[in-house]
């Protein structure tokens, strides 16, 4: 009865998250979930090795430091100012291997919109520092162990 209990819920989630995945190890998100995740942000897989997300912004965020992540921005619509490197200013541990502060000195800026598609290292600050109106994006955060 336990086992089929906790079967029931790995299926159950998979069908909530709207991935589904077969003998092959091939993952489906269908459109409306991904769609959902891009209008409110929002997971779309989760597995042990990368984790794929889609955001919204309407306002800046705080700068991020991921020892163990390396994240793949993909814009899909909008515009923001966007800037990575340097050292991160205030940085504070906000949970394992992340940290957010308030600035970054030393980084570079860009003006990014529509089909840009940045490869950010883990270890490297980031921050979505100001969104004019807003920007969805897909990010895959890729793991190390």
């Amino acid at each position: 009865m336990r086992l089929w209990l906790i079967s029931a819920s790995f299926v159950m989630i998979g069908g909530v998250a709207g991935a589904q995945s077969g003998s092959s190890g091939v993952i489906h998100v269908d459109p409306a979930t991904v769609a959902a995740a891009l209008a409110k942000g929002g997971s779309l897989v989760t597995r042990a090795d990368l984790l794929v997300s889609g955001g919204h912004r309407e306002t800046g965020g705080q700068v991020e430091v991921h020892d163990k992540e390396t994240d793949v921005l993909y814009i899909v619509d909008g515009e923001a100012t966007f800037v990575f490197g340097g050292q991160i200013v205030g940085g504070k541990v906000s949970g394992p291997g992340q940290w957010l502060g308030r600035d970054i000195t030393g980084g570079q800026t860009r003006r990014i919109a529509k089909g840009d598609v940045f490869v950010i290292p883990a270890g490297i600050p980031h921050w979505f520092k100001e969104v004019p109106k807003s920007v969805n994006y897909f990010v895959v955060k890729v793991l190390k162990p």
